[in-house]
């Protein structure tokens, strides 16, 4: 069963916001110099902040659900403008349900380029 898709912008302020609740304040996520002097092609958004929102997205197919486990890889960078936003797109299919758990696989894309490597979750609802 397809899932549809859930569509979130991200912005540099979300980044800022995301830094302070985290305490990862890596200069990569908020400082275009910084971030194009490690060979980055701009300012990137946090790993962890790109897979809550996909997360955000498995909560709201499943509202009130227990998630028991969520892994991805980060492959790809989530490059934010200074200006405006980039939009993350989250698509899902249910893989399947046994013994009460629904396995859920994920396509995480910004402009069309996974983003996140093999991300699933598995909820119990």
């Amino acid at each position: 069963m397809t899932l549809d898709s859930r569509r979130f912008t991200i912005t540099r302020a979300d980044l800022v916001r995301y830094a302070q609740a985290s305490g990862d304040h890596n200069p990569i996520h908020q400082d275009e110099a910084v971030a194009l002097s490690v060979g980055l092609p701009g300012v990137i958004a946090h790993g962890m902040y790109t897979m809550a929102l996909a997360a955000r997205a498995v909560e709201g197919w499943f509202p009130g659900a227990q998630v028991v486990s969520f892994g991805c890889k980060f492959t790809n960078p989530v490059v934010v403008p200074a200006e405006g936003g980039v939009e993350l797109e989250v698509a899902g299919e249910v893989k399947g349900t046994e013994d009460g758990l629904t396995t859920v696989a994920l396509t995480v894309t910004c402009g069309g380029q996974k983003v996140l490597g093999m991300p699933k979750a598995v909820v119990r609802a």
